[in-house]
């Protein structure tokens, strides 16, 4: 049976037992699971208030899923494992586990080692101590190589930050800590999970957003999912979310000012050939200024037309926005570790 976000989500007026979720998507990560497991379990000792692990096998073609399985009757671990039906990608993965969280707060990690789940304790003492809504983890000491991954980092956090005016060090790190009313506003969709603190300030102010340095370990198992290749993509995600944060609820400011650009610099052209024609008595039959002239004019009807079909297609968006972007094959708990 296919179980989609609407069947998972909890109702948002439920007071929940729960105090932490803590959200993590694997794939291919057979090596790391049941190690990560354990060390969230030892970091977590010392909380002393209710929390559950929900991972999220992201359609793994290896033994994750059933290595993951093994920890089920974990003593003290309330562990819940979401299937996906295929490989749907992080953001999706990420989307799926926080749609399944029950807790007041969310935090989500990384399932391949790296981040360090001893650092979620004091992060959440410092998201209640700063009254934020969302802490974002930064790898000061990154363990990762300095040309494939440090520099592009670098480049795409500065640029992230000011384009969106959300300035933090580490846009990529996965270690987060989220306020639950808060990230279940935001819909993430596509790769924009390396964006989440540009669309939550979308629903509160930056000021409400913080980051804390955190450990940061060199992967001990498997391969990265990333390379040099993403970069590109990040880049074309990047403009993705200026469109978004500035012109999401009326894109037809965005192309209807093109579009006024364009038809005034079209009419200044073809006014400027009336007067050559009809006071100068100029031939302006065969003058490239006339063909450019036209195609301004063109370009400019089609920019205001586009901008008019944006705005019809952003209300249908805003009026229905319940399509998940994943499917759940099954859900495995304590309690039924073989559905």
């Amino acid at each position: 049976m296919q179980t989609t976000a609407e069947s998972i989500r909890p109702l948002t007026d439920t007071v929940s037992a729960i105090e932490l979720s803590l959200v993590v998507p694997v794939f291919n990560e057979e090596e790391s699971v049941g190690p990560l497991i354990e060390r969230i379990c030892s970091a977590m000792v010392g909380f002393t208030k209710p929390w559950e692990l929900i991972l999220i096998d992201d359609g793994s073609t290896d033994a994750t899923l059933a290595n993951a399985r093994r920890s089920l009757g974990h003593e003290g671990l309330t562990l819940r494992i979401v299937e996906l039906q295929r490989n749907f990608g992080q953001t999706a993965a990420m989307q799926a586990g926080i749609d399944t969280a029950t807790g007041r707060l969310i935090a989500t990690m990384d399932g391949d080692l790296q981040n360090d789940p001893k650092d979620i304790p004091s992060m959440v003492e410092e998201l209640e101590r700063r009254q934020l809504d969302l802490l974002v983890g930064w790898r000061k000491n990154r363990q990762d190589g300095l040309f494939l991954r440090k520099i592009p980092s670098w480049c795409a956090n500065y640029l992230i930050g000011r384009i969106t005016g959300v300035k933090l060090h580490d846009y990529g790190c996965s270690l987060k800590i989220y306020r639950a009313s808060i990230i279940k506003q935001v819909k993430l969709m596509g790769e924009m999970h390396r964006f989440i603190p540009a669309w939550v300030a979308g629903v509160v102010p930056s000021s409400r957003i913080g980051e804390m340095v955190v450990t940061h370990h060199a992967r001990q198992h498997g391969i990265s999912k990333y390379g040099i290749s993403r970069t590109f993509r990040v880049i074309l995600d990047l403009l993705s979310v200026m469109f978004f944060m500035r012109y999401k609820a009326r894109p037809g400011h965005f192309f209807g000012s093109l579009g006024l650009g364009l038809g005034a610099l079209a009419a200044l052209i073809l006014l400027w050939l009336f007067v050559d024609k009809f006071i100068f008595g100029d031939d302006i039959g065969n003058r490239p200024l006339l063909l450019v002239g036209v195609v301004l004019l063109l370009s400019s009807v089609q920019m205001i037309t586009t901008g008019i079909l944006a705005e019809m297609i952003a209300r249908i968006y805003y009026r229905d926005d319940l399509s998940p972007n994943y499917i759940v094959r099954k859900i495995f708990d304590r309690d039924h570790q073989d559905a």
